[in-house]
């Protein structure tokens, strides 16, 4: 009868010579691992996961270098205001093409695969890029850097997701968050340490050091296993349970993985011959899949239409008009702006499993708002009523609106969009929703980049961040209305709860009440230290 109850995790149970119902000690202590195995199995997760990341890096450093090579880009090859928006805001859109067809590439060949795709692909962009001699063939270039980069960032989340236990799921699907930091701090230091040479070849040695994480992920490659999921997928079942003993604490919990993948994919039934298309599911979404998609794409759209990639790309621009004159001084300003984004993140890993993800993503948006529009008045202050403060202290206040603006972005909407977007679709449509999911946050990027300067020459770079804090209030109210918490849920758990909407209306008053219990331990722990 026991055997029977257990049937589900049983199926893919190993053989064992008897059948009876009674095991010996030495049995029992091979199902349960000691500490240092299981510290060992923590170990191997978090090593595929950091690898995986690896890809995040190449989309960061972009983002870093560029602000600081279009300076110098700009004075070498000649190009004007509009062609340096383009050259700008081109790779966020770019980059959906390989986020669009990485999803179904993922399916097709693998999660694992897929990301050295994109990393090829990258170099290739990035080594065109480097040797560049004219405009024409430096967009060439950025547009291959951009189509390998959404391969690359789409995916890796994706696979951390499907690898990770719930328990640690937040913070290793956050990993790439925290590459994507580390990357725009590189690119900041690079374009630092490399400002000293010439025009002619400062740029291209910016640009070419790109090249460095992707041989890493190539490494990384021969190191990780695929996602037992997409094996699950495949039916490759053996595989797949020869990866999840790997990175599971026992047999039993192997077992119970492979029933729950099992049982969520459908891949040991004969498909209904009435299911939809993945495309056709997620145009035509049934109402749980419309709740996944308001979520999943509604947090990607505002990551970026809040102003973040702007604020990033054209710091140099924004502190040129808060008052810093020389190159220097802009990129150094930069890279302290890089150091508190890698920072922040980093504080944002420890709380996200903690405290959960709504409440960070309220602490995140309304700090956002408070920070967009106080550089919004330091910017219009300087420019309209320069008596009223010193040149100085409005320096100062722009440095530090920026520098807050982008710490309470990667405490919660930033790696929080990459959670979201890897955890709340179910696995037939996974690869493929957090695909479309990159839609509106790369479009929302691209036009924001692409139109930035513009916009600024027609009512101001302050002008410009109050209309990025307004966005910011309303990111706030989606939150409340669109976000539910999935701390501490399975994959399988979070469909459920979907697909009963019983967490989607009306959850917002103990997120609320989380945030306050989160603003106190942030002030216990900085009274500790």
């Amino acid at each position: 009868m026991a055997g029977a109850a257990d049937g589900r995790g049983s199926k893919y149970a190993a053989l064992h010579p008897t059948d009876g119902p009674e095991l010996d000690a030495a049995a029992v202590s091979r199902r349960r691992p000691s500490a240092s195995e299981r510290r060992s199995k923590e170990r191997f997760v978090y090593g595929c996961a950091i690898f995986a990341s690896l890809n995040a890096i190449l989309l960061g450093y972009d983002v870093g270098v560029m602000s600081g090579a279009i300076i110098y880009i700009q004075k070498d090859l000649h190009i004007t205001e509009f062609q340096e928006e383009i050259l700008v805001g081109c790779l966020s859109v770019i980059s959906l093409l390989g986020s669009l067809s990485g999803g179904r590439t993922s399916d097709a060949i693998g999660r694992k695969w897929t990301m050295g795709l994109g990393a090829i692909i990258f170099q290739t962009g990035a080594a065109i890029m480097t040797f560049a001699p004219s405009f024409t063939v430096l967009m060439i270039g950025r547009l291959l850097a951009g189509v390998g980069i959404g391969f690359g960032a789409m995916i890796s989340a994706v696979y951390i997701a499907e690898i990770s236990p719930a328990a640690a799921r937040g913070t290793l699907t956050s990993l790439p968050e925290i590459c994507i930091n580390l990357g725009i701090l590189l690119g900041y230091v690079s374009n630092y340490a490399f400002s000293g040479l010439s025009e002619h070849i400062s740029w291209r040695v910016m640009l070419g050091v790109g090249i460095l994480p992707s041989v890493f992920i190539g490494v990384a490659l021969f190191v990780i296993p695929e996602s037992p999921r997409w094996l699950m997928m495949e039916k490759r079942v053996p595989e797949a349970r020869a990866v999840l003993l790997q990175i599971s604490e026992s047999e039993a919990e192997v077992e119970e993985r492979l029933a729950e993948i099992e049982e969520a994919a459908n891949i040991m039934k004969s498909v209904n011959s009435e299911d939809k298309a993945v495309w056709r599911e997620l145009l035509n979404p049934s109402p749980a899949v419309r709740r996944m998609l308001y979520a999943g794409c509604g947090i990607q759209l505002f990551q970026q239409i809040t102003g973040i990639d702007a604020t990033v790309y054209y710091s140099p621009t924004i502190f040129r008009d808060a008052g810093i004159k020389s190159d220097q001084e802009l990129l150094a300003a930069t890279v302290a702006v890089g150091f508190t984004k890698t920072i922040f993140i980093l504080v944002a890993i420890f709380l996200i499993d903690k405290v959960g993800r709504k409440p960070l993503l309220y602490v995140s948006t309304i700090g956002m708002t408070v920070c967009l529009f106080a550089l919004g008045t330091a910017l219009t202050l300087r420019k309209h009523a320069e008596g009223l403060i010193s040149p100085n202290l409005g320096i100062d206040m722009a440095i530090f609106a920026v520098c807050g603006n982008v710490a309470f972005f990667s405490i919660g909407m930033g790696p929080i969009c990459w959670v979201l977007s890897s955890e709340i679709f179910p696995i037939r449509l996974r690869a493929q929703a957090s695909a479309l999911g990159q839609v509106g946050g790369r479009v929302g990027s691209g036009l924001v980049s692409m139109s930035f300067l513009s916009m600024a020459r027609a009512i101001s770079v302050g002008g410009m961040f109050f209309v990025f804090a307004a966005i910011s209030t309303v990111s706030v109210v989606f939150v409340y209305f669109c976000v539910p918490e999935t701390k501490g849920k399975t994959l399988e758990q979070i469909e459920i709860m979907f697909e009963g909407g019983k967490e989607w209306k009306g959850g917002g008053e103990v997120e609320l009440e989380d945030t306050q219990h989160l603003m106190q331990g942030d002030k216990k722990a900085f009274s500790l230290g």
